[in-house]
């Protein structure tokens, strides 16, 4: 389910045994009352890993090299031809990839930065821990530095934190403003980690150099004041949208909901 399940929602339907989220996150569930009325919540983790990590990768590509921007320029028959300083975009080798969020799908998009002949550093531990996430296995030669240590030297700021109460507009105004000139953000998390209002101001002040958004803060709206930037990358909620790990998904989901209505412990519960 996607829909938000919430006190109303459950007290709606008092046969309901359990929800089956098809997502790693949980945040449009009231979990606690659904556990306080015996009802099992399950998600789907693991199965969409390494497809939202790949779908990172394209989206700091298609960021950085402005693919996207690039593709509407032909579409509208303004390219005049090779130019040597048309549309220069900015190469990956020799910086610094910042993680926020290093459960399994910030370690994923974290090991594959070498291969782009990146640097990763991540917030520390305490830092992790105080964001509501635990720190999950290092990556190797991966740097742990504190929060406004990463966003002041991150090339490339990339989200992967579930939504809670301190991740909630994690990057807001004076975060974005302390950015490098020439970074990039990039959320493939939850939409209401960034402060889109302060996004479109940071980007139309050229306070950062881009941006890629896989999520929103009122899904499926996006903020104006985006809609109409060429340094931003709005993508309708894809990073787990290939065959393979929707149809994952759906298969976890279900098995989960036989398992508990069969009486057996779900594989997957939150």
């Amino acid at each position: 389910m996607t829909d938000r399940i919430d006190r109303e929602v459950i007290e709606a339907a008092p046969s309901l045994r359990v929800i089956a989220n098809i997502a790693v996150g949980y945040n449009n569930i009231d979990v606690d009352h659904a556990r306080s009325c015996g009802i099992v919540v399950t998600n789907t983790p693991d199965v969409l890993t390494e497809a939202v990590a790949d779908f990172t990768w394209g989206l700091i590509l298609a960021l950085t090299r402005r693919v996207v921007e690039g593709d509407r320029v032909v579409r509208r028959g303004a390219w005049k031809g090779w130019a040597l300083d048309f549309m220069l975009g900015s190469e990956l080798r020799g910086k610094q990839l910042g993680v926020i969020g290093m459960g399994r799908i910030g370690q994923a998009v974290a090991a594959r930065a070498p291969a782009l002949g990146m640097t990763v550093a991540t917030v520390s531990e305490r830092a992790l821990k105080l964001q509501g996430r635990p720190a999950g296995p290092a990556v190797p030669k991966i740097a742990q530095v504190s929060f406004d240590e990463l966003i002041t030297s991150s090339h490339v700021l990339t989200l992967h934190v579930p939504l809670t109460a301190e991740t909630t507009h994690l990057i807001d105004a004076r975060v974005l403003a302390r950015m490098r000139r020439s970074a990039y953000l990039v959320n493939t998390s939850r939409g209401s980690v960034v402060d889109e209002a302060a996004l479109a101001w940071a980007l139309r002040e050229g306070l950062i150099a881009g941006a890629a958004l896989d999520v929103y803060e009122r899904e499926p709206a996006v903020h104006p004041d985006l809609i109409g930037l060429e340094n931003v990358i709005l993508a309708p909620h894809l990073a787990s949208a290939t065959i393979e790990t929707r149809t994952a998904m759906a298969d976890l989901a279900a098995t989960n909901v036989l398992r508990v209505l069969a009486g057996m412990p779900a594989l997957t519960p939150v």
